[in-house]
Protein backbone atom coordinates (compact mmCIF):
# COMPACT_ATOMS: atom_id res chain seq x y z
CA UNK A 1 0.00 0.00 0.00
CA UNK A 2 1.00 3.63 -0.59
CA UNK A 3 0.68 6.32 2.07
CA UNK A 4 -0.58 9.85 1.50
CA UNK A 5 -2.43 12.53 3.48
CA UNK A 6 -5.98 13.74 3.17
CA UNK A 7 -9.12 15.04 4.83
CA UNK A 8 -11.43 12.43 6.31
CA UNK A 9 -14.62 12.54 8.35
CA UNK A 10 -15.37 9.78 10.84
CA UNK A 11 -19.01 10.76 11.45
CA UNK A 12 -21.52 13.46 10.57
CA UNK A 13 -20.71 15.57 13.64
CA UNK A 14 -16.92 15.73 13.73
CA UNK A 15 -16.10 17.52 10.48
CA UNK A 16 -13.08 16.66 8.35
CA UNK A 17 -9.71 15.98 9.93
CA UNK A 18 -6.26 15.69 8.39
CA UNK A 19 -5.17 12.05 8.53
CA UNK A 20 -2.72 9.66 6.85
CA UNK A 21 -4.40 7.58 4.14
CA UNK A 22 -3.52 4.39 2.33
CA UNK A 23 -3.84 4.08 -1.43
CA UNK A 24 -3.46 0.83 -3.30
CA UNK A 25 -0.27 -0.09 -5.09
CA UNK A 26 -0.55 0.49 -8.81
CA UNK A 27 -2.18 -2.19 -10.93
CA UNK A 28 -0.97 -2.53 -14.52
CA UNK A 29 -3.52 -0.03 -15.92
CA UNK A 30 -3.34 2.47 -13.04
CA UNK A 31 -1.81 5.90 -12.76
CA UNK A 32 -0.85 7.69 -9.55
CA UNK A 33 -1.98 11.31 -9.56
CA UNK A 34 -0.71 14.09 -7.33
CA UNK A 35 -3.96 15.91 -6.59
CA UNK A 36 -3.42 19.65 -6.86
CA UNK A 37 -6.95 21.08 -6.91
CA UNK A 38 -10.30 19.59 -5.92
CA UNK A 39 -13.69 21.23 -6.21
CA UNK A 40 -16.21 21.23 -3.37
CA UNK A 41 -19.58 19.90 -4.51
CA UNK A 42 -23.02 19.89 -2.86
CA UNK A 43 -22.74 16.10 -3.05
CA UNK A 44 -19.72 16.32 -0.75
CA UNK A 45 -21.71 18.38 1.73
CA UNK A 46 -24.57 15.89 1.70
CA UNK A 47 -22.21 12.93 2.07
CA UNK A 48 -20.37 14.47 5.01
CA UNK A 49 -23.57 15.42 6.84
CA UNK A 50 -25.56 12.29 6.11
CA UNK A 51 -23.40 10.04 8.28
CA UNK A 52 -23.72 7.25 5.72
CA UNK A 53 -20.65 5.34 4.57
CA UNK A 54 -18.30 6.94 7.08
CA UNK A 55 -15.34 7.16 7.50
CA UNK A 56 -15.30 9.14 4.28
CA UNK A 57 -12.80 11.05 2.13
CA UNK A 58 -14.89 13.23 -0.23
CA UNK A 59 -13.93 14.95 -3.47
CA UNK A 60 -14.86 13.94 -7.03
CA UNK A 61 -13.79 16.77 -9.32
CA UNK A 62 -10.05 17.23 -9.27
CA UNK A 63 -7.01 17.98 -11.36
CA UNK A 64 -3.39 17.06 -10.86
CA UNK A 65 -0.27 15.56 -12.40
CA UNK A 66 0.66 11.95 -13.11
CA UNK A 67 3.54 10.87 -10.88
CA UNK A 68 3.75 7.13 -11.68
CA UNK A 69 2.27 4.72 -14.20
CA UNK A 70 1.48 1.01 -14.27
CA UNK A 71 3.26 -1.18 -16.81
CA UNK A 72 0.20 -1.40 -19.11
CA UNK A 73 -0.46 2.36 -19.26
CA UNK A 74 -0.09 3.66 -22.82
CA UNK A 75 -1.74 7.08 -23.13
CA UNK A 76 -0.50 8.97 -20.08
CA UNK A 77 3.02 9.62 -18.86
CA UNK A 78 4.73 11.01 -15.82
CA UNK A 79 4.24 14.77 -15.63
CA UNK A 80 1.04 14.81 -17.68
CA UNK A 81 -1.73 17.07 -16.31
CA UNK A 82 -4.97 15.13 -15.80
CA UNK A 83 -8.52 15.55 -14.55
CA UNK A 84 -10.69 13.01 -12.73
CA UNK A 85 -14.43 13.11 -12.20
CA UNK A 86 -16.98 11.33 -10.06
CA UNK A 87 -16.63 7.81 -11.45
CA UNK A 88 -13.44 5.77 -11.53
CA UNK A 89 -14.59 2.44 -12.96
CA UNK A 90 -17.50 0.56 -14.51
CA UNK A 91 -18.23 -2.95 -15.72
CA UNK A 92 -17.15 -2.08 -19.27
CA UNK A 93 -19.39 -4.66 -20.93
CA UNK A 94 -23.03 -3.66 -20.38
CA UNK A 95 -25.04 -1.83 -23.05
CA UNK A 96 -24.44 1.55 -21.41
CA UNK A 97 -20.70 1.07 -21.06
CA UNK A 98 -20.43 -0.10 -24.67
CA UNK A 99 -21.97 3.16 -25.93
CA UNK A 100 -19.73 5.29 -23.73
CA UNK A 101 -22.23 6.00 -20.96
CA UNK A 102 -20.20 4.55 -18.12
CA UNK A 103 -22.10 6.85 -15.76
CA UNK A 104 -25.19 4.69 -16.36
CA UNK A 105 -23.42 1.33 -15.98
CA UNK A 106 -25.98 -1.42 -15.36
CA UNK A 107 -23.81 -2.77 -12.53
CA UNK A 108 -23.54 0.79 -11.17
CA UNK A 109 -20.32 2.72 -11.73
CA UNK A 110 -17.61 2.78 -9.10
CA UNK A 111 -17.85 6.19 -7.48
CA UNK A 112 -14.71 8.19 -6.82
CA UNK A 113 -15.43 8.16 -3.11
CA UNK A 114 -17.65 5.95 -1.02
CA UNK A 115 -17.72 3.39 -3.82
CA UNK A 116 -16.64 -0.22 -3.87
CA UNK A 117 -13.46 -1.10 -5.73
CA UNK A 118 -14.30 -3.73 -8.35
CA UNK A 119 -11.10 -5.71 -7.73
CA UNK A 120 -10.46 -5.83 -3.99
CA UNK A 121 -13.77 -4.62 -2.52
CA UNK A 122 -12.21 -1.72 -0.63
CA UNK A 123 -13.99 1.62 -0.20
CA UNK A 124 -12.83 4.28 -2.63
CA UNK A 125 -11.32 7.49 -1.25
CA UNK A 126 -11.86 10.81 -2.99
CA UNK A 127 -9.84 13.81 -4.03
CA UNK A 128 -9.57 15.63 -0.71
CA UNK A 129 -6.12 14.07 -0.55
CA UNK A 130 -2.66 14.66 -1.96
CA UNK A 131 -2.57 11.48 -4.06
CA UNK A 132 -5.09 9.35 -5.88
CA UNK A 133 -4.62 6.06 -7.72
CA UNK A 134 -7.02 5.56 -10.63
CA UNK A 135 -7.41 3.48 -13.78
CA UNK A 136 -5.84 5.24 -16.74
CA UNK A 137 -9.03 5.33 -18.81
CA UNK A 138 -10.85 7.27 -16.09
CA UNK A 139 -8.14 9.95 -15.89
CA UNK A 140 -8.65 12.53 -18.65
CA UNK A 141 -5.79 14.44 -20.18
CA UNK A 142 -6.26 18.08 -19.19
CA UNK A 143 -6.14 20.16 -22.38
CA UNK A 144 -3.52 22.88 -22.64
CA UNK A 145 -4.85 26.31 -21.82
CA UNK A 146 -7.25 25.22 -19.08
CA UNK A 147 -6.25 26.56 -15.67
CA UNK A 148 -6.11 23.43 -13.47
CA UNK A 149 -7.72 25.10 -10.44
CA UNK A 150 -10.74 26.58 -12.20
CA UNK A 151 -11.02 23.53 -14.49
CA UNK A 152 -11.49 21.11 -11.59
CA UNK A 153 -15.27 21.77 -11.26
CA UNK A 154 -15.76 20.91 -14.92
CA UNK A 155 -15.38 17.25 -13.95
CA UNK A 156 -18.65 17.23 -12.00
CA UNK A 157 -20.60 20.47 -12.31
CA UNK A 158 -19.45 20.98 -15.88
CA UNK A 159 -20.22 17.53 -17.25
CA UNK A 160 -23.54 17.44 -15.38
CA UNK A 161 -24.84 20.36 -17.45
CA UNK A 162 -22.91 19.52 -20.63
CA UNK A 163 -24.65 16.16 -21.13
CA UNK A 164 -28.22 17.54 -21.28
CA UNK A 165 -27.16 20.53 -23.37
CA UNK A 166 -25.68 18.16 -25.96
CA UNK A 167 -28.44 15.54 -25.69
CA UNK A 168 -31.07 18.24 -26.31
CA UNK A 169 -29.16 19.63 -29.33
CA UNK A 170 -28.74 23.10 -27.89
CA UNK A 171 -27.13 25.34 -30.50
CA UNK A 172 -27.65 28.50 -32.56
CA UNK A 173 -31.28 29.55 -32.39
CA UNK A 174 -32.05 27.58 -29.23
CA UNK A 175 -33.93 29.48 -26.55
CA UNK A 176 -32.53 28.26 -23.24
CA UNK A 177 -33.36 29.15 -19.65
CA UNK A 178 -31.12 28.21 -16.73
CA UNK A 179 -32.85 28.09 -13.35
CA UNK A 180 -30.43 28.70 -10.49
CA UNK A 181 -27.16 30.57 -10.84
CA UNK A 182 -24.85 28.49 -8.70
CA UNK A 183 -22.04 26.01 -9.31
CA UNK A 184 -23.97 24.15 -12.03
CA UNK A 185 -25.98 27.08 -13.33
CA UNK A 186 -23.13 29.47 -14.07
CA UNK A 187 -21.34 26.78 -16.10
CA UNK A 188 -24.57 25.94 -17.93
CA UNK A 189 -24.87 29.59 -18.96
CA UNK A 190 -21.26 29.75 -20.18
CA UNK A 191 -21.57 26.52 -22.16
CA UNK A 192 -24.94 27.34 -23.70
CA UNK A 193 -23.68 30.77 -24.77
CA UNK A 194 -20.65 29.15 -26.41
CA UNK A 195 -22.99 26.72 -28.20
CA UNK A 196 -24.77 29.73 -29.71
CA UNK A 197 -28.02 29.71 -27.74
CA UNK A 198 -29.94 32.72 -26.44
CA UNK A 199 -29.83 32.45 -22.64
CA UNK A 200 -32.11 33.63 -19.86
CA UNK A 201 -31.34 33.08 -16.18
CA UNK A 202 -34.14 32.39 -13.70
CA UNK A 203 -33.28 33.34 -10.12
CA UNK A 204 -34.95 34.29 -6.86
CA UNK A 205 -32.57 37.22 -6.61
CA UNK A 206 -32.87 40.27 -8.89
CA UNK A 207 -29.40 41.23 -7.64
CA UNK A 208 -27.93 38.53 -9.86
CA UNK A 209 -28.86 40.33 -13.08
CA UNK A 210 -25.38 41.82 -13.48
CA UNK A 211 -23.74 38.46 -12.88
CA UNK A 212 -26.06 36.81 -15.39
CA UNK A 213 -25.21 39.33 -18.08
CA UNK A 214 -21.48 39.10 -17.40
CA UNK A 215 -21.75 35.36 -17.98
CA UNK A 216 -23.44 35.99 -21.33
CA UNK A 217 -27.15 35.74 -20.52
CA UNK A 218 -29.53 38.07 -22.34
CA UNK A 219 -32.12 38.37 -19.59
CA UNK A 220 -32.98 37.45 -16.00
CA UNK A 221 -36.42 36.43 -14.75
CA UNK A 222 -37.11 36.76 -11.03
CA UNK A 223 -38.83 33.52 -10.04
CA UNK A 224 -40.85 35.17 -7.26
CA UNK A 225 -42.34 37.77 -9.63
CA UNK A 226 -45.60 36.41 -11.04
CA UNK A 227 -45.79 39.10 -13.70
CA UNK A 228 -42.35 38.19 -15.04
CA UNK A 229 -43.20 34.48 -15.02
CA UNK A 230 -46.46 35.09 -16.86
CA UNK A 231 -44.66 37.22 -19.42
CA UNK A 232 -42.25 34.38 -20.16
CA UNK A 233 -44.87 31.65 -20.61
CA UNK A 234 -43.92 29.06 -23.27
CA UNK A 235 -40.80 31.02 -24.21
CA UNK A 236 -38.04 28.39 -23.95
CA UNK A 237 -37.11 25.33 -25.96
CA UNK A 238 -34.95 24.00 -23.11
CA UNK A 239 -35.08 24.86 -19.43
CA UNK A 240 -32.15 23.52 -17.45
CA UNK A 241 -33.15 23.36 -13.78
CA UNK A 242 -30.02 23.39 -11.60
CA UNK A 243 -31.74 24.25 -8.28
CA UNK A 244 -30.44 21.88 -5.59
CA UNK A 245 -33.30 22.26 -3.07
CA UNK A 246 -36.78 20.70 -3.33
CA UNK A 247 -39.14 22.95 -5.31
CA UNK A 248 -42.31 22.93 -7.40
CA UNK A 249 -41.64 22.24 -11.08
CA UNK A 250 -45.00 23.53 -12.32
CA UNK A 251 -43.99 27.22 -12.65
CA UNK A 252 -40.94 26.19 -14.66
CA UNK A 253 -42.86 23.80 -16.93
CA UNK A 254 -45.16 26.69 -17.84
CA UNK A 255 -42.13 28.51 -19.26
CA UNK A 256 -41.32 25.62 -21.63
CA UNK A 257 -42.47 25.98 -25.24
CA UNK A 258 -44.41 23.52 -27.40
CA UNK A 259 -42.48 20.23 -27.58
CA UNK A 260 -39.84 21.73 -25.28
CA UNK A 261 -37.97 20.09 -22.44
CA UNK A 262 -37.34 20.77 -18.77
CA UNK A 263 -34.18 18.97 -17.70
CA UNK A 264 -33.90 18.67 -13.92
CA UNK A 265 -30.27 18.21 -12.86
CA UNK A 266 -29.98 20.03 -9.54
CA UNK A 267 -32.32 18.26 -7.12
CA UNK A 268 -32.13 14.47 -7.25
CA UNK A 269 -34.89 13.63 -4.79
CA UNK A 270 -38.53 12.76 -5.50
CA UNK A 271 -40.67 15.28 -7.36
CA UNK A 272 -44.39 15.52 -8.07
CA UNK A 273 -45.65 16.60 -11.48
CA UNK A 274 -49.24 17.06 -12.62
CA UNK A 275 -49.65 15.29 -15.96
CA UNK A 276 -51.62 18.27 -17.25
CA UNK A 277 -48.49 20.42 -16.96
CA UNK A 278 -46.79 18.08 -19.43
CA UNK A 279 -49.85 17.46 -21.57
CA UNK A 280 -50.46 21.11 -22.45
CA UNK A 281 -47.75 21.76 -25.00
CA UNK A 282 -46.49 18.14 -25.28
CA UNK A 283 -43.69 19.03 -22.88
CA UNK A 284 -40.98 16.67 -21.72
CA UNK A 285 -39.43 16.27 -18.30
CA UNK A 286 -36.01 14.68 -18.24
CA UNK A 287 -32.82 14.57 -16.21
CA UNK A 288 -29.14 13.73 -16.49
CA UNK A 289 -26.30 12.83 -14.20
CA UNK A 290 -22.57 13.14 -14.68
CA UNK A 291 -21.31 11.86 -18.03
CA UNK A 292 -19.55 9.04 -19.83
CA UNK A 293 -15.92 9.07 -20.84
CA UNK A 294 -16.42 10.26 -24.45
CA UNK A 295 -18.71 13.14 -23.41
CA UNK A 296 -16.32 14.20 -20.65
CA UNK A 297 -13.39 14.30 -23.06
CA UNK A 298 -15.51 16.25 -25.58
CA UNK A 299 -16.57 18.71 -22.87
CA UNK A 300 -12.96 19.35 -21.81
CA UNK A 301 -11.89 20.04 -25.38
CA UNK A 302 -14.89 22.32 -25.95
CA UNK A 303 -14.12 24.28 -22.80
CA UNK A 304 -10.46 24.60 -23.77
CA UNK A 305 -11.36 25.90 -27.24
CA UNK A 306 -13.86 28.43 -25.81
CA UNK A 307 -11.95 29.46 -22.70
CA UNK A 308 -14.59 28.11 -20.31
CA UNK A 309 -13.75 27.34 -16.70
CA UNK A 310 -15.60 27.74 -13.42
CA UNK A 311 -15.68 30.96 -11.45
CA UNK A 312 -14.02 29.82 -8.24
CA UNK A 313 -12.85 30.81 -4.80
CA UNK A 314 -9.57 29.01 -4.19
CA UNK A 315 -8.92 27.99 -0.58
CA UNK A 316 -6.11 26.08 1.13
CA UNK A 317 -7.41 22.60 1.90
CA UNK A 318 -7.06 23.31 5.63
CA UNK A 319 -10.16 25.49 5.24
CA UNK A 320 -12.29 22.59 3.98
CA UNK A 321 -14.69 22.67 6.93
CA UNK A 322 -15.21 26.40 6.48
CA UNK A 323 -15.88 25.81 2.78
CA UNK A 324 -18.55 23.22 3.56
CA UNK A 325 -20.20 25.50 6.12
CA UNK A 326 -20.30 28.38 3.66
CA UNK A 327 -21.57 26.11 0.89
CA UNK A 328 -24.47 25.11 3.15
CA UNK A 329 -25.34 28.83 3.34
CA UNK A 330 -24.89 29.27 -0.44
CA UNK A 331 -22.10 31.71 0.40
CA UNK A 332 -19.99 31.12 -2.71
CA UNK A 333 -19.75 32.49 -6.25
CA UNK A 334 -19.69 29.99 -7.72
CA UNK A 335 -17.52 27.05 -6.71
CA UNK A 336 -15.03 26.41 -3.93
CA UNK A 337 -11.81 24.71 -4.99
CA UNK A 338 -9.30 23.34 -2.49
CA UNK A 339 -5.56 23.75 -3.02
CA UNK A 340 -4.10 20.48 -1.74
CA UNK A 341 -0.47 21.67 -1.73
CA UNK A 342 -0.76 22.49 1.98
CA UNK A 343 -0.85 18.73 2.65
CA UNK A 344 2.84 18.39 1.69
Amino acid sequence: MRTTTGWQTADSASGLNRVPLERRDLRPDDVAVRVDYCGVCHTDLHAVRSGEGHPLVPGHEFTGVVTETGRAVTKLGIGDPVAVGNIVDSCGVCAMCRVGQQNFCHEFPTLTYGGVDRVDGSTTLGGYARECVVRERFAHALPAGLDPASAAPLLCAGITVWEPLRALDVGPGSRVAVAGLGGLGHLAVKMAVALGAAITVISRSPAKVDDARKLGAHDLIVSTDEAQLNGARERFDVLLDTISAPHDLAPYLRLVALDGTLSQVGYLGPVSVATIDLLIGRKRLTSAGSGGLPATAEMLEFCASHGITADIELLPSAQVNEALQRLARNDVRYRFVLDLSDLD
